[in-house]
């Protein structure tokens, strides 16, 4: 069996007290179609007590009344922890710069809790300024940063995340409009699988990343935009998700993966589903991403260092 991932063992979430559709920047938000706020309560409780039934710690973020979209925990930063490290940079949070202002007001209150939790913040592009990075669009895969760039996330983020955590991005520009992250298209399951959908790149970068995952399940785009599979969670070899074509889930079964499925159909009205709601705080270089000493981007067709 392909050994499991070690990361995704530790998460950050997002309290939806203030959750609500209150602007329209992606394909599902509507303001004329609200979430029911009990609903959406009680799924978002039964997807952290299901992460911490299989082992998982699950850390909660106050929100903040006047950001909607601040639950979706996972585009609050990008989490390094560096072992082999020692002073303030050990633990570590690349903290995202949003491309809609409306969701700017978020990145001071994540940025309070990480420091309040020891974690080292720093910066791409902040307040506007400077390229734009959202860390729904990185994940570690085979030892690279996979990093989906368009959309949310510039291009220009992807040298600088080399740069500043010292490890290989490997970029594939997101054309889809549905899939505007990585994590809506992408997501690994253990060394050698991982999900995809080539139908939210380019093609060239569809290739690539293609040829990146030694055994990929290949999602339609049909598939990944009907169940949002693809924005789902690994704990070792437990799959959390919002649900499960029943191809996806014969080839899961046969690599021995377990399914559990958590209904937070509440959460797709903003645009976001499992994946969207957690942030994992436990991606470590040197174990997860390889060092690459003064960092490295591979995109389609060129190596730059």
């Amino acid at each position: 069996m392909t050994a499991s991932l070690e990361w995704g063992q530790h998460y950050a979430m997002v309290e939806p007290s203030s959750f609500r559709v209150d602007y329209a920047i992606n394909p599902y938000m509507n303001p004329a179609v609200q979430p029911d706020a009990g609903r959406a309560r009680a799924q978002w409780d039964e997807l952290a007590a299901t992460l911490r039934a299989l082992g998982a710690t699950v850390d909660e973020i106050p929100a903040l009344p006047e950001a909607p979209d601040m639950v979706y925990a996972m585009n609050l930063g990008l989490v390094a922890l560096r072992p082999d490290w020692t002073g303030p940079g050990r633990r570590s949070v690349v903290m995202s710069h949003m491309r809609y202002p409306q969701r700017r007001i978020e990145t001071p209150a994540a940025r309070a809790w990480f420091e309040s939790h020891a974690f080292a913040a720093t910066h791409i592009g902040r307040d506007g300024i400077g390229a734009h990075f959202e860390s729904g669009d990185a994940f570690p895969f085979g030892g690279e940063l996979v990093v989906g760039y368009g959309p949310r996330t510039d291009e220009l983020a992807l040298k600088q995340l080399a740069d500043d955590l010292g490890v290989q991005v490997r970029g594939a520009r997101i054309v889809h409009p549905g899939m505007y992250h990585l994590d809506l298209a992408f997501c690994p399951l253990d060394d050698d699988h991982a999900m995809i959908c080539p139908s939210a790149f380019d093609e060239a970068s569809a290739a690539s990343l293609m040829a990146s995952i030694p055994q990929p399940i290949v999602l339609s785009e049909e598939e990944a935009l009907s169940t949002w599979c693809a924005n789902s969670v690994v704990v070792g070899r437990t799959v959390v998700m919002p649900a499960c074509p029943p191809r996806v889930r014969n080839w899961l079964d046969t690599l021995g993966f377990e399914v559990v499925l958590v209904d937070v159909s509440e959460f797709h009205l903003g645009g976001g589903s499992i994946r969207c709601l957690t942030n994992p705080l436990d991606i470590t270089v040197g174990r997860d991403l390889e060092i690459v000493s003064g960092g490295r981007v591979v995109v389609p067709g060129d190596i730059a260092a």
